[in-house]
């Protein structure tokens, strides 16, 4: 099992530290390196300085989002990255949700699935290079009746193919990504449940295209924080996973939520839920169960860190992302440390 780190969104008074933190992961061995946006920082940029001032961890977008850019674009631009750093870039995509498509991108959150899959076609089309045209229900290149005319893209990508992962949360999204792409970008994964909630449905998707797990990549991310006191450490990831499973979206519609709720929490959910969209975040955090955050992040010693990874891996997971967290910058460079150190206890190296 591969390690991987997360650095999260740019701009939140810690650019600095972030790039301390990649810069030792690249030199721990880690081996990719991913940056977020919502609607503050993006995420090629993040991923283009850092890729200038590191060696040789991969670059990948967790994520770029669909409704952001054109599928051309999003082409154009995984090309020139991949290009610029010596071909170590992964272009990570999603749909993102319905407050953010809508409400910053003025896009309509309509049949993410079917959106999904030809934004995918295309980009991959564009990206072998080919004279670019398309008919879909969502995209048609070059516009019919028009001036336009079928181009192609004229930069060349180091690699002929750019490793693509989509983050997926949904038992349809899921199996959809085990269909079309190369790897599924996971969220509060369980190893406990992560069979049930992900990999079977992304064990459908591989089968439908006639294709194993085998050279999939099942890279979730889980928080990582090293000590003794395992519910002080726990009670850290309160306010994230409030908002999270109780702010992300609307009560209809909260992917991270619903996932809770799959994993047996229903009931802690609509709480979580009822008191944050209420403007109670501190009850919100409150209500986060104990379990529910120890199964989705790595606290405590080297060693209980070392048999929790055994346990991802066992479940299939084949790069575990980690989003180190600490006070200070060495507090960061210590956990990510502590991450190399449990991955060869576990024997996982």
């Amino acid at each position: 099992m591969r390690l991987g780190i997360n650095l999260g969104y740019w701009g939140a008074g810690m650019d600095g530290d972030n790039l301390a933190v990649a810069q030792e992961a690249d030199r721990l061995g880690y081996d990719v390196c991913w940056a977020a946006e919502a609607y503050g920082s993006d995420g090629p940029t993040v991923l283009a300085w850092v890729a200038a001032q590191t060696e040789s961890i991969d670059v990948g977008s967790a994520i770029m989002q669909i409704p952001a850019r054109q599928p051309a674009m999003t082409a154009m631009t995984a090309a020139t990255l991949d290009s610029l750093s010596g071909g170590r870039f992964r272009l990570g995509l999603g749909v993102s949700g319905p407050q953010v498509s809508e409400g910053w991108y003025g896009v309509k959150f309509d049949k993410p699935l079917a959106r999904t899959r030809e934004y995918v076609e295309i980009v991959r089309k564009a990206m072998t290079r080919e004279r670019l045209s398309y008919e879909g229900q969502h995209w048609t290149l070059p516009l019919p009746d028009g001036p336009g005319k079928p181009l192609k893209l004229t930069v060349h990508p180091q690699r002929e193919h750019i490793p693509l992962y989509i983050a997926a949360i949904g038992p349809k999204n899921l199996e959809q990504t085990g269909e079309i792409a190369d790897g599924a970008l996971l969220i509060f994964p369980s190893a406990d449940h992560l069979e049930d909630t992900a990999v079977k449905h992304l064990r459908a998707g591989r089968e439908k295209a006639g294709l194993t797990m085998d050279g999939f990549d099942v890279c979730p991310t889980v928080p990582l924080a090293v000590g003794d006191d395992v519910n002080g450490l726990a009670d850290m990831f309160r306010p994230y996973t409030a908002l999270y499973v109780g702010g992300m979206g609307s009560p209809k519609q909260n992917f991270y939520n619903q996932l809770a709720q799959r994993m047996g929490y229903e009931k802690e959910a609509a709480e979580i839920q009822e008191k944050y969209l209420s403007g109670d975040k501190n009850g919100a955090a409150a209500a986060v169960p104990h379990q529910l955050i120890d199964q989705t992040t790595l606290l405590g010693s080297v060693e209980r860190i070392a048999e929790r990874m055994q346990a991802y891996a066992a479940v299939g997971v084949t790069t575990l992302t980690l989003a180190p967290a600490g006070f200070t910058l060495d507090e960061r460079i210590a956990a990510l440390r502590a991450g190399t150190d449990a991955l060869e206890r576990a024997g996982l190296a």
